[in-house]
């Protein structure tokens, strides 16, 4: 068993027009130290921490975690559109495991899955399907949400069923940091895009071109200060990333869901497949991060964030 770990923020508008070329040249070039580390490594399998934005999972059942053992992508923002190399019988034996350590979770034999999945995926490995993955769901936008000390217990409980597998394992978390989108909610939502994030009410072509123009119109305004979302939080975002890269994940066991959005926006409990995704590696041991990268990007709305890590010792 070999464990390593890239944790990245993601945003529909990488792959969308609008963000300066300056902002995307810093961001791929962070992308792209990450990626090199992850070829250095070699990875058999990956397990991804992602949460979805009402086109896999919706509010007619939303459990707080997923483990898929088949998935598809759903193709918004550019992003692949296709079946996932899941390996059903390790994803099974994922879930068997993590049920056995004592933290719920779903199983999915048919799981979608968004950019949330997909864009780390194609931007760390160049396509999607270039290495097996078990795509493990957070939710992160559907209230109630719960602590994020059940995220690390998730995460310790993969942790512990990699140990166990002879492979080179990357785990990957896909999310955060502070940034706080326009996210439909029940109370706020008009009928049409309410019956889709209840029921899961399929997309037409026009009804998606119209989300992803309505998205850039967004981080333009988002960008000039030209609407009601809330800002970015540096100093959140700091706070978070100090916490993780020091390996002591106990210290968010105190953050309430309160806090995280007030603090960091509606989004920034995406920190959850962060947490899971550093508990899976803390579980074999002491770690290091090694490549190391932030900068608030209004364009992309977020706190853009890239984290890779390594053990530097294994539990005997």
């Amino acid at each position: 068993m070999a464990l390593a770990l890239c944790c990245m923020s993601h945003s529909p508008l990488l792959n969308l027009p609008g963000p300066p070329r300056e902002l995307m040249d810093d961001v791929e070039a962070a992308i792209a130290e990450a990626a090199a580390f992850v070829a250095d490594f070699d990875p058999q399998l990956t397990v991804v921490f992602a949460p979805d934005h009402y086109n896999g999972f919706f509010l007619r059942l939303m459990p707080p975690f997923c483990i898929g053992t088949a998935a598809a992508g759903i193709g918004d923002y550019g992003t692949h559109l296709g079946a996932l190399d899941v390996p059903a019988d390790l994803a099974r034996q994922c879930a068997e495991a993590v049920l056995e350590h004592g933290v719920d979770v779903a199983v999915s034999a048919a799981m979608d899955v968004d950019h949330a999945v997909v864009q780390p995926l194609e931007r760390i490995f160049g396509a999607a399907t270039a290495c097996p993955v078990i795509p493990i769901f957070i939710n992160a936008v559907a209230a109630p949400l719960g602590p994020l000390s059940r995220a690390r217990a998730l995460g310790a409980a993969v942790g512990e069923f990699l140990a166990g597998l002879d492979l080179r394992v990357l785990v990957l978390g896909s999310g955060g940091l502070s940034h706080d989108p326009p996210i439909p909610t029940l109370e706020t939502a008009p009928p049409v895009t309410r019956d889709r994030i209840l029921h899961g009410t399929a997309m037409t072509a026009q009804q998606r071109q119209a989300r992803q123009e309505a998205t850039i119109a967004a981080a333009r305004d988002f960008a000039a200060g030209a609407n009601n979302l809330a800002p970015l939080n540096p100093e959140f975002d700091a706070r978070f990333l100090s916490i993780v890269d020091d390996g002591d994940l106990g210290d968010l066991d105190d953050w309430s869901n309160t806090y995280i959005t007030e603090a960091g926006g509606g989004s920034a409990h995406e920190i959850r497949t962060w947490v899971a995704a550093f508990a899976a590696l803390a579980a074999q041991g002491g770690y290091r991060t090694a490549h190391r990268y932030y900068r608030t990007a209004p364009d992309l709305i977020a706190g853009f964030a890239v984290r890779t890590a390594e053990l530097t010792e294994v539990n005997g």
